[in-house]
């Protein structure tokens, strides 16, 4: 018996593994097209839209409200369907975005573009599931490696997404520039969407995140949760801060001067610092919590601001892009931990697809609004409007923490 066990545990370690290195490629593939569409938008949207550069960040925006918008949908596919052809099927729509979005570009249609990236950004929402599949398809011991693996594959897509960028832009320039690297985004969802397909998941099993949960309590009950609505506000400020910024700085390094592949260069460090630290995130609030994880992550977005309002050189610029990637690791992956013990496995499917509704709704908002407020009022105002966002968020964390704690001592 003992050795039965022993050998269904490390089959189900196999597995666990086997798993987890399949979705950090996909991620690494698939989620370059993230970079991709950050860093050629705003962009692109300048380009097709001539004069009035207002709306130039609307194609970013239609991206996260993609990803909100996919973000119910996707978990119900997969719920009917299962993970494995959810995921593929995610592959494949973000392809028919790319698709949309090189014709936008050679039929100089602004809203055709910002209609394209949004379906690349509904292909995104199955990207964010990811992480949720490989924990649930591992053991207790290995689930916060294998949320790191998944993760990790982020820093490759860093490196993948903008290089793709840099080298297939202007395949087909001058007569439609910027087309060849959303021909390039096909080409690396359909090679994801290959990988995708040799998942190994196994039926979905309890992994409750509160003891005393055997069945679904309403979601009323677990939205108002002191401790869901200050981790879910804390991810929102810290996801929303990161894309406020990140969206308008390509246009606003281009306004300064720089180059396109500069802009460009600098998203790269940017994803990059948002998803290396995922290496030892985990280590570090296993060490010292998730509160004071939060925090700091808050507290590195402000200094992203900092930096940013101290000049306009190149080096400003990458710099706070680095902080600002580190920060939203730190926030956003602290934040995920402390929601992630407010709800059971019954409840889990339909309170993801909630969080990440709402989380990306207002993401989608804070991309829209930075090109209007870097237009009206200017680069210097885009960086400011983090510091009261990062005050209100880690206040109410300090409220809430407070709280627990005296609750708990009764």
């Amino acid at each position: 018996m003992t050795t039965f066990a022993a050998q269904n545990s490390d089959a189900a370690m196999d597995n666990a593994r086997h798993t987890a290195l399949i979705l950090s490629a996909g991620q690494a593939i698939v989620g370059a097209a993230a970079p991709i569409c950050i860093a050629l938008g705003a962009i692109a949207g300048s380009y097709l839209l001539g004069e009035d550069k207002s709306l130039a960040t609307a194609p970013v925006a239609g991206y996260s409200i993609g990803v909100a918008l996919g973000a119910l949908p996707a978990a119900a596919l997969m719920r009917a369907v299962g993970r494995r052809r959810g995921f593929v099927s995610g592959a494949f729509i973000t392809a028919a975005g790319g698709i949309v979005a090189a014709f936008a570009l050679s039929s100089v249609s602004f809203w055709l573009f910002a209609l394209g990236l949004l379906t690349v950004g509904i292909g995104g929402s199955f990207v964010q599931q990811y992480r949720f599949a490989a924990a649930d398809a591992s053991p207790s011991i290995f689930k916060p490696k294998a949320i790191s693996w998944v993760l990790a594959g982020g820093v490759f897509a860093a490196i993948i997404g903008p290089q793709l960028v840099i080298w297939t832009k202007d395949a087909f320039a001058p007569a439609v520039p910027f087309a060849g690297a959303f021909i390039g985004l096909v080409a690396l969802s359909l090679i994801g969407a290959f990988l995708l397909n040799f998942l190994r998941l196994p039926p979905a099993k309890a992994t409750a995140g509160i003891d005393h949960a055997d069945e679904a309590r309403p979601l009323s009950v677990i939205l108002t949760q002191p401790t869901f609505m200050a981790g879910l506000l804390c991810a929102i400020g810290s996801y929303s801060m990161m894309s406020f910024v990140m969206t308008g700085a390509p246009l606003a390094m281009v306004d300064c001067g720089f180059s396109t592949d500069e802009a460009t260069l600098g998203i790269s460090w940017h994803v990059l610092a948002m998803f290396a630290p995922s290496f030892f995130t985990g280590r570090l609030i296993d060490k010292f919590g998730k509160v004071p994880i939060v925090l700091s992550g808050l507290v590195l977005l402000a200094a992203c601001s900092v930096v940013a309002l101290a000049g306009i050189d190149l080096a400003n610029f990458w710099i706070a892009l680095i902080l600002l990637g580190i920060g939203w690791n730190f926030g956003f992956i602290g934040s995920t931990a402390i929601v992630s013990e407010t709800y059971s496995d019954a409840e889990k499917g339909r309170v993801q697809g909630i969080h990440d509704f709402l989380l990306f709704g207002v993401v989608a908002f804070a991309s829209l609004m930075s090109g209007q407020v870097l237009n009206e009022l200017g680069w210097s105002a885009v960086v400011s409007i983090v510091f009261p966002v990062v005050i209100i968020c880690g206040l109410a964390l300090i409220a809430v923490t407070r709280l627990e704690k005296r609750r708990s001592s009764y």
